[in-house]
């Protein structure tokens, strides 16, 4: 990824843009799929492999170590949440001086090298458990045939066995059926998981971006709306001790057993209360969002070129302009043309659905017609429109380049706060503008005059604060205590599978989420909140009764039971699956068994 994201690589000519794109994107792709498999290897193994360094009295500490090891998780998180985008701001390159990507991914990269060889140094140290064979391999190899025989002797006359999986009795362990077993009775219970990681993943995905509130936090300290992603793992930095040495301690002081299912449960609930948290806030932002045009209708502003008022009609509409100042409030049309009429003469304006218009106007009729760019509400910025009968250039907060008369400028994104610029016309006379932009502000400028396209927001971030709170909450009781919930219940060869099954709900948590929220769009973002937090909740009590009738196990004492297998047992199940597979021939051809037994 470091070594893709250099343009100089391939910038023969200098310029600043790579001349052999294909070398990039393959290199990019080669490191996203390293990822993906390195990622797939360390992920269910880690988990299981710290657990595996803890006897079996010692469960209070290999507790902990879930809730630190999650901890340490959060703590990298908040690391380079911080560090990176720092790193990637920096300016570096040969030819020319671009945002510095090799940096953000070659630091990660040069720390993942030191922390292999740190892992590597205390290899001595470590509990290791020898690897025997392909375990995912005999597993699913031990439920194909016990579903194939199972179908084989489908016929009432063969007697039922108390769990299907005893249909493969006749070919594989005990010990292996029975682990098998307990594999399949954690991943049935995994089933309504994947619907809290979908609320979790929104909050990336949405949370930054969908409020676009006030946020400034005094003292002149300015919070970008990507940078609360950091509340998330600075609270888990925080909660993650707190829970686990305060308040599991307290309730089990209570006298509540408070399973680890139970946990998980409440996680759940919390994690749906955070949704309708927000939902809460984003009906409070959309009271003072602007009104944006639906895919069926077009919205118009006019503005008065002249210095003189304007008396305009639009599709029988009648309203008068005052000298360079706006018709006021966008008008909502339904066609996608309207008649514009002034001074005894009618003008065909084009319009967009969807969009909003800009229109400028003089006694002459239509002059300039332009979308408003709606990428500024999530920023701040300006444009200028020139009055004047003479080209001005406008520079400073941002430079615009030079106007034409009658005629726009292109939007300029500034940072939020007090913006300067300066004027100047063709005769060298220069004069200064300042305005104060505040977050999520679009504004027209006409010189001589102004209008605000979009009002600032406000909203203050920090309404963001609870939902993140109980998120975060919901995220230590769910997360940790599944880590330590799949460890627990899997027989000893099999921690990493149930590990892996874990992590496979968070996959099909994103996929729950491309298909709700991708594929079904909704009007309002609030709805969209609500519909999760009511998904959530429903599965939640789907969760709880199941979990109601979860009993929980000891797989090193199951295990014990079948350790060691005596010849009868080996004699006993050669014998069934001779007798199975001459069942199976009595049923489908009876007289040729009759004779074959003759």
């Amino acid at each position: 990824m470091a070594v893709g994201a250099i343009h100089d690589i391939t910038d023969t000519n200098q310029d600043g843009t790579p001349d052999n794109m294909t070398f990039h994107v393959s290199l990019s792709m080669v490191g996203l799929f390293l990822i993906a498999v390195g990622t797939g290897g360390i992920k269910p193994c880690v988990a299981a492999f710290g657990g595996d360094q803890f006897e079996d009295h010692q469960e209070k500490q290999r507790s902990t170590f879930f809730s630190i090891f999650y901890l340490s998780i959060n703590a990298g998180s908040l690391l380079s949440t911080i560090i990176t985008p720092i790193l990637r701001a920096q300016e570096c390159g040969i030819n020319s001086q671009q945002k510095c990507y090799p940096l953000a991914f070659g630091v990660p990269a040069a720390l993942m090298a030191v922390a292999l060889i740190v892992f590597i140094a205390g290899s001595s140290m470590y509990t290791k458990a020898a690897p025997k064979h392909n375990v995912m391999l005999q597993v699913c190899k031990c439920i194909g045939f016990a579903i194939k025989n199972r179908f084989k002797h489908r016929s009432s006359a063969y007697p039922k066995r108390e769990h299907w999986m005893d249909w493969a009795n006749e070919k594989y362990d005990k010990l292996l059926i029975a682990q098998v077993k307990m594999v399949l009775k954690v991943l049935f219970l995994y089933i309504p998981l994947p619907m809290f990681w979908a609320l979790f993943d929104q909050q990336v995905r949405t949370y930054p971006l969908y409020t676009t509130p006030n946020t400034h936090t005094g003292g002149g300290f300015v919070v970008q709306p990507d940078q609360m992603q950091t509340v998330n793992p600075i609270l888990i930095l925080v909660m993650v001790p707190i829970v686990d040495s305060v308040v599991y301690p307290l309730i089990k002081k209570c006298g509540l057993n408070f399973t680890p299912l139970k946990r998980m449960t409440v996680g759940m609930f919390l994690a749906g209360l955070a949704f309708v948290a927000a939902a809460l806030v984003q009906i409070q932002i959309d009271d003072t969002l602007p009104k944006f045009p639906s895919h069926s209708e077009a919205q118009v502003k006019f503005l008065n070129m002249e210095n003189n008022p304007l008396s305009v009609s639009v599709d029988g509409t009648p309203f008068d302009i005052q000298a360079f100042q706006s018709s006021g409030n966008y008008l909502n049309l339904n066609t996608e043309t309207a008649t514009v009429a002034m001074n005894g003469s009618e003008f065909m304006l084009s319009l967009i659905k969807g969009r909003r218009q800009t229109v400028l106007l003089d006694s002459t009729g239509i002059l300039e017609s332009v979308n408003i760019d709606e990428s500024a509400y999530c920023l701040s910025g300006c444009r200028f429109v020139n009055g004047f009968g003479t080209v001005l250039n406008v520079t400073g907060a941002k430079d615009l380049g030079a106007i034409t008369p009658k005629n726009f400028s292109d939007y300029g994104l500034v940072p939020q706060g007090k913006a300067t610029f300066t004027i100047l016309n063709g005769e060298g006379q220069t004069c200064n503008y300042s305005i104060t932009l505040g977050f999520g502000s679009s504004y027209t400028l006409i010189i001589p005059s102004i209008f605000k396209d979009i009002k600032p927001n406000t909203i203050h971030m920090a309404w963001q604060i609870p939902q993140y709170f109980l998120m975060t909450v919901g995220e230590v009781v769910f997360s940790v205590t599944g880590l330590e919930f799949s460890y627990s219940q899997a027989p000893s060869n099999m921690k990493s599978v149930l590990q892996a099954g874990w992590l496979f709900t968070v996959a099909v948590g994103n996929i729950i989420v491309l298909i709700v929220a991708e594929a079904g769009q909704l009007p309002e973002q609030w709805a969209e909140y609500v519909l999760f937090a009511s998904l959530l909740v429903c599965v939640c009590i789907i969760f709880s009764i199941m979990a109601y009738f979860y009993t929980y196990i000891d797989p090193a004492e199951i295990e014990a039971k079948f350790t060691e297998q005596n010849p009868e047992d080996k004699e006993e199940k050669k014998k069934g699956l001779e007798l199975g597979n001459m069942s199976s021939l009595a049923a489908e051809k009876p007289e040729q068994t009759k004779q074959t037994k003759i």
